[in-house]
Order: C-alpha cells, then structure tokens, then sequence
C-alpha cells in the first residue's frame, strides 16, 4: 500500500480567507456559539465598529463584489494506480477536514470499477467508465458490462470529498484472463487511475492563521445556534431550515444554497456560483448538522453534484441551478418566495452554513436589544438603490446565499449576500420577477 503524504507548498484558488471560528459557552440556548469570525466584506474599510448602527448615508459605500468564502487549497500529485499490481493507494493530508482527489485520467477495463472512501468506511464513493458515479459498482464486475466496448477513459474529473484527513482509493476487479481482454500482458501496464491533484480542506491551525477582514458580520456578541437547538421550541424554523444546503465549489470554497419551490431549483449568489463549469464541480450537501445542540456530531449527510446551470443575475446577485440526484435531496422539503417587500421591524431568521461550519440559524440579535433580529432597512442600498433588505441577524463567510425568511409567513424575503453589520440581502420580490417561467 503507498502512502502519498501532504506536501507543504498549497496552492490556494482565490477568494476572501474567512477567519477561525472560536467558541465559547454563551448564547440564547446555552450552546457553544462561535464568538470571534467575520465574512468576507464588499464594503472595504466601513469605519464603525461592529454592532454599531450606522447612518444609510454611510452604508452607501461602493459595493465590490465579494468572493466566496476560502476553506481550502489544491495540492499537486503524481499518483498512478495501474493494472500489474498497484491498485490501492492513500491521500494523507494531516488534520485536514476533508480530501477531495481530481483524475487527469481514468482508463478502467471491462469490469472495474474505482471505490474513493474514508479508511473507516463511513463514506464510499464508486466511479466506473468514463469516471461517471456509480450507485450499483458489484453490477459492473461481470465482464462487458460497461458504458461501451474495450478501454474507456474520464478525463478532468473530481471525486467527491470524503471527510477527514485521508482519501482511500482503491481499483476493484475481477480477475480476467488477458486473452480474454485481448490485450498482452505488457500493455496493462499503461492503464489505470492518475491522481494530479487534490483539495483539502484546511486544518483547523491554518484557519486560525488567516487575516479576518476588516468589517465583521457578527454584530457585537455572536447569537446564532445549532439548527438543532431549534427543534423543540421552535419547530417551523427548524423545518424551514431543511430545504438550506452547504455548497463546496471547485474543491475550495464555500456558501450556502436552497431549494426553491417544488422542482429541481437550487438558489444561491452569483458571486458563489456564476458559470456551468462553477456548477458541475460543486457539491451540495443537504442535513450537514449536529446532532445534539452544541455538538460537534454530525447526523448522516447527503450529498449531491450540481447539474444544470439556468440563471444568473449580476445586480441582484443570484444563480438558479439544480442537481444531478433529485431523488436524494426531495426529502428535505424546499422553500417558497414571499413576492413583496417585507416591513420594516418584521422578525426574520436566517438557516445557513457560516464558514462551512454545520447548519446554524441566526434568530435573535443583541443590537435588535436581544429580541429577534428584525427588518432594519426594507429599501437597502445593493448593488442598486433600493434592491437589498438590511438587518443585523449575525453570518460570516459561507452564509451567503442563505435565506431570509420572515417569522410572520415562513418564506424567503431575501437572498443573504453582503456583511457589514448591517448586512443584507437581495429582495426576492425582485428576483422572483426574473426567474419567471424558470422555476
């Protein structure tokens, strides 16, 4: 078996570092809140401290698109698993938070199929032919049984990460007579799986390490909880907050997405996903929470690819795509627009994925006088006047493109997009107007 370990040089893919996230025992449900992190900020050098209410005519700063938030970085690989003998290796990349492996090529014989998975099992992707994702690998070890004759070969093609800080991977094949594959013995050796490179995510050291910026988005005291500390007092924001996704794109960054209506519709900021190639090579992870409030467990994830690129918008900031396993994510339930512009001082909450971090939900606010967070400006310069809704419910890198969503209705108000304490979101009643006939 080898051992491929992390190399030191990172090569990291742009984007706005999100600091550490540190936790202390405080908060409206007793949990352990994050207590010191900021998300990546259009409004540069916004002179008031955090918390602090500032004036619209100070708000009105030049808006420069952010970037999604960075948890990771690529490393470069040589790794080969051929046909003669080597045919399991590890990707070892010390406390990382997760390895996600990338094939430059993929030639596999009738009857192989590939397995990328943690060394304990938990998690366990399978990729046959042509690197296309497998739900029934023992289907393909009975020769022939493949996409098309001979050889067949996936070129650019990432696995899906697997969590922790080792990648297993492994050619599984039934032995086969060479006259049977008509191929001379000396020619298998040109075929197999080459690794170039790898994201990992970064440990938790090296996220420590990283600059914050300069403006936060944690308003004062940091009040949002585990998602489920929400389940038994409040029961219809804890279902609400199903239908919210965490997105890994290009194998480093990180934002939040969600369902929107009955189809197959994910929603989420243009400034996170912004072409089809973003789509095909984002995951998008659905139930990622703790299992008890102020855990560190995570219940069972589901995980999906992104398929379809349908829509996107530069001033309000959105994207309309959907997902290649329907089926999977159906369960989790989807959200709905609320077509008008909420009320100033209506209560809202906020699922989200803040820097990746499992679902938590932004509900109460010390600056709203720790009541719920509320509406502060219903007609809140965005990328144009009046397009955002303002409030100072806490999020940091990873929560954009999380929902709105009003207290009074249980639906979407806004598409969370900027930080700044105020922060922000695009009105839906604005985008919903350019998604008809999409959704």
């Amino acid at each position: 078996m080898a051992v491929l370990m992390g190399v030191a040089m990172v090569i990291v893919a742009g984007g706005v570092a999100e600091a550490a996230i540190t936790h202390r025992q405080d908060g409206p449900f007793g949990m352990l809140v994050a207590s010191s992190s900021a998300e990546q900020q259009p409004e540069q050098g916004m002179a008031s401290a955090p918390g602090t209410k500032v004036s619209k005519a100070a708000a009105k700063v030049a808006k420069v698109k952010p970037a999604p938030s960075l948890i990771g970085g690529v490393e470069p690989v040589h790794q080969v698993l051929d046909l003669l003998g080597h045919q399991r290796t590890e990707l070892h990349y010390a406390e990382a938070e997760y390895v996600k492996p990338h094939f430059s090529n993929l030639l596999l014989l009738p009857g192989q199929y590939l397995k990328v998975s943690d060394p304990a099992g938990r998690e366990s992707r399978y990729y046959g032919p042509e690197g296309l994702p497998l739900a029934d690998p023992a289907s393909l070890l009975d020769l022939g049984k493949t996409l098309s004759g001979g050889p067949l070969k996936g070129v650019d093609t990432w696995a899906m990460s697997v969590p922790g800080d080792t990648a297993v991977l492994e050619v599984v094949s039934k032995r086969l007579p060479t006259d049977k594959l008509g191929l001379p013995t000396e020619k298998l050796g040109g075929l197999g799986v080459t690794v170039d490179k790898v994201a990992r995510g970064f440990s938790k050291k090296e996220l420590a390490a990283k600059e914050k910026p300069r403006t936060e988005s944690v308003c004062k005291r940091d009040d949002k909880s585990d998602a489920v500390c929400f389940q038994s007092e409040y029961p219809k924001e804890f279902e609400h907050a199903k239908p919210v996704a965490r997105l890994l794109i290009n194998g480093v960054e990180l934002c939040t997405a969600w369902r929107i209506g009955a189809n197959n519709r994910m929603l989420t900021n243009q400034h996170c996903i912004a072409s089809q190639r973003d789509v095909s090579n984002t995951e998008v992870w659905f139930n990622y929470q703790c299992e008890v409030c102020g855990g560190s467990k995570s219940v069972p994830v589901t995980k999906v690819y992104g398929d379809q690129f349908l829509a996107t918008d530069d001033k309000l900031d959105f994207s309309l795509f959907t997902v290649d396993d329907f089926e999977a994510i159906q369960p989790f339930g989807y959200l709905e627009f609320d077509d008008r512009r909420p009320d100033a001082g209506e209560e809202i909450y906020i699922p989200q994925h803040p820097g990746g971090n499992a679902k938590q939900i932004a509900m109460t606010s010390d600056v709203d006088r720790g009541a719920n967070c509320k509406v502060d400006d219903p007609n809140f310069e965005g990328y144009g006047p009046g397009t955002d809704v303002s409030y100072f419910c806490d999020t940091e890198g990873g929560s954009s493109g999380s929902p709105v969503l009003s207290r009074r209705t249980h639906k979407v108000v806004a598409l969370h997009h900027f930080g700044g304490c105020p922060n922000s979101g695009v009105r839906v009643d604005l985008i919903q107007k350019k998604l008809a006939g999409k959704l």
